[in-house]
């Protein structure tokens, strides 16, 4: 299997979505055939228009290609598309091989694992650490769970999307370790809106309090974004805060599941539900002016 501009082997991709609508074209580029399905036949049309075939269904799709991805917005989602009559489950054949990019519950990819084995089919769930920006430059990195031979099989298309890809164990273990990272990302984010809260509050001047942090060693690279976000006032949305709240749900599920006390977690999870209403279109770095609007810090427009 090679990921290069001569390679003629088949992907489908199910979900063209803010990640799934930049992972298309990268694959295209390498030199993948593609067929793309997506619930919203514009979002599909609209690989079409860069060379994918477009399938009616995810078993339409299933049927014609040798490798399916799929990357979509939460459980039910990944079930409805996988498991359903039309379900790419339903028209993978002999040859295919799964790869799930999609950030759900570790129990919902050990389930699947088990369903796709059922129909003799090999599934990896390959969660990324990454936004849209990382996809565009191919440095996302990968979280892989499931059998290291369909890893190894699928590793040259991981490699087109990311800069390392990393073999966990068995499924499940790769969207475990997404929901690890999605933690620090989720409470970095609840932490950062806070001190700039704080400082605000106690009468320091916002933009020189937020030039003053991004040059301390304690922010990280996704925070010195966040900031520059707060700075301009604007959230445009790389990574929504409706997907961070459900991650952030997933974690406290999964955190039942293995008696794990995740405490500001579940702090982090009520006030994502809380600017939900308001913000949860946005991205999730506007926690910050969910924050700001808690704390009723009023700025001039």
């Amino acid at each position: 299997m090679a990921g290069t501009k001569h390679s003629r082997q088949n992907i489908g991709f199910i979900g063209i979505g803010h990640m799934g609508s930049h992972m298309v074209p990268r694959l295209l580029h390498a030199g993948y055939h593609l067929t793309v399905y997506d619930r919203t036949a514009e979002r599909a049309q609209a690989m079409g228009q860069l060379g994918a075939l477009v399938a009616q269904t995810p078993r339409e799709l299933a049927a014609s290609c040798d490798v399916i991805i799929s990357c979509v917005t939460n459980d039910c989602a990944l079930e409805a598309v996988m498991l359903a009559p039309d379900g790419a489950l339903a028209g993978a054949h002999a040859l295919s091989a799964i790869i799930d990019m999609s950030t759900v519950a570790p129990q919902t990819s050990r389930h699947l694992f088990q369903a796709a084995k059922v129909v003799g089919v090999p599934m990896i769930d390959a969660a990324v650490s990454g936004s849209v920006p990382q996809v565009e430059q191919g440095s996302l990195v990968i979280f892989v769970g499931g059998e290291r031979q369909t890893y190894e099989r699928c590793k040259p298309i991981l490699d087109v999307l990311g800069k390392q890809s990393i073999y966990l164990g068995s499924s499940g273990k790769g969207t475990t370790m997404k929901l690890v990272v999605n933690l620090l990302l989720g409470l970095g984010r609840q932490a950062l809106a806070e001190a700039l809260v704080l400082g605000e509050k106690a009468g320091l001047e916002r933009e020189q309090l937020i030039d003053v942090l991004k040059q301390t060693a304690v922010v990280s690279p996704r925070q010195q974004a966040d900031l520059e976000h707060a700075r301009q006032r604007e959230y445009g949305a790389d990574f929504a805060l409706a997907l961070m709240s459900k991650d952030l749900q997933l974690m406290l599920n999964e955190a039942f599941e293995v008696s794990a006390p995740l405490p500001m977690t579940a702090v982090a999870q009520q006030i994502a539900a809380a600017a939900m209403p308001g913000y949860g279109e946005e991205d999730a770095s506007a926690i910050i002016q969910f924050m700001e609007a808690f704390a009723d810090i009023s700025y001039a427009p």
